[in-house]
């Protein structure tokens, strides 16, 4: 009984988001800065149906889950991105993202939402400027990003592709990534980390990857992983004490987590996709806010049934890293603890 009182004290609970972080902005025809506008929010729309759903099967959870019909997509590919305070490293990823979504998908739609988290530098100065140019000129000068040199973009990308979030305070990157995804109109959504460390044309094989394991309601999770990187240069040149954390969080992993998600070689690589089906059996039911929030991402796809598949991708280490390696894989091994124990006592459960 103690143990479970702590836990309802100590277990972390999202905040409600506020008013002006349901609004977004973005770049109008003329350049200018856009008035703030309100987001589309599949998820407030599907947990009214649940509602509803819910008093017609008596309460039946699985029942009613099957039961609500989700939003239609409106563009093929979402893009989240979680953004705490990256001026320096933001444009180089933007340039990579752009170049492969507008080489890929500009037929069938896409689109880029940046999430500030409670940012206090120019991020959001920097993805409009970013907008800006890209909206207005159709022949930039050639430019580089972390994996590609000479980027030179031939078209201009449609108005509105790139919308920013601006949240008031910092939610850590799980809160950020979770408030993107409740506003997502794409028809599979993929979260990538602002420093552009993961490859980011490698977001067809996580498409590929999801497609093949998806079952008879369009659900998937496709999983970038770094697992074959292990004995690469990048990783051997680690700090002993880097690798010693990284090794002991995998074993934590394997021993506290269920059997699928135990099964994933690299849990905590900032490049996931999501088909639109798979959303509303994970997104609602997120607690997790900081480093650890992609294992209960994946502990919710497991306990919902959804196939999960890993994939390789590129992957490298980028200047200017905010994860505090001693202290983040000590809150992450004691928020995976709380997360857990939240899970399996009924503290956090599926409404």
């Amino acid at each position: 009984m103690l143990c479970y009182m702590a836990l309802v004290l100590f277990a972390p609970v999202p905040r409600e988001p506020r008013r002006s972080e349901k609004q977004y902005i973005t770049v109008l025809p003329n350049g200018e800065r856009s008035e703030p506008r309100e987001l589309p929010c599949w998820i407030d729309k599907w947990t009214a149906e649940k509602e509803v759903s819910k008093k017609r099967t008596g309460g039946k959870r699985r029942e009613t889950l099957a039961k609500i019909a989700l939003e239609e997509p409106e563009l093929f590919m979402s893009v989240v991105v979680p953004a705490y305070n990256e001026e320096e490293r933001l444009t180089g990823m933007l340039e990579e993202a752009v170049d492969y979504l507008q080489q890929e998908f500009a037929g069938r739609g896409w689109e880029i939402i940046l999430v500030s988290d409670g940012s206090t530098d120019k991020t959001v100065d920097k993805a409009l400027q970013f907008a800006r140019e890209h909206q207005l000129s159709k022949h930039r000068k050639s430019v580089s990003g972390p994996w590609k040199d000479h980027l030179k973009h031939e078209e201009r990308i449609p108005e509105g592709s790139i919308r920013i979030v601006e949240l008031e305070a910092n939610r850590g990157k799980g809160g950020a990534v979770t408030h993107g995804m409740r506003h997502v109109r794409g028809k599979y959504v993929v979260f990538a980390d602002a420093d552009g460390a993961s490859r980011f044309s490698d977001l067809g094989k996580l498409v590929e990857g999801c497609e093949r394991v998806e079952d008879d309601r369009g659900r998937g999770v496709a999983i970038g992983s770094r697992a074959h990187l292990v004995g690469s240069e990048a990783v051997v040149k680690r700090s002993k004490l880097r690798n010693f954390l990284m090794h002991s969080f995998h074993l934590l992993l394997r021993l506290m987590t269920p059997p699928a998600t135990a099964a994933i070689a690299d849990t905590q690589c900032g490049f996931k996709l999501f088909s639109r089906p798979a959303l509303p059996y994970i997104i609602p039911y997120m607690h997790s806010e900081g480093w650890i929030f992609d294992v209960e991402m994946l502990m919710l796809a497991e306990s919902g049934k959804i196939p999960m598949v890993e994939v390789a991708i590129g992957w490298k280490e980028v200047l200017g890293s905010k994860l505090n390696v001693v202290w983040d894989s000590l809150g992450m091994a004691w928020g995976l603890a709380v997360l857990r124990a939240a899970w399996l006592t009924g503290v956090y459960k599926r409404d």
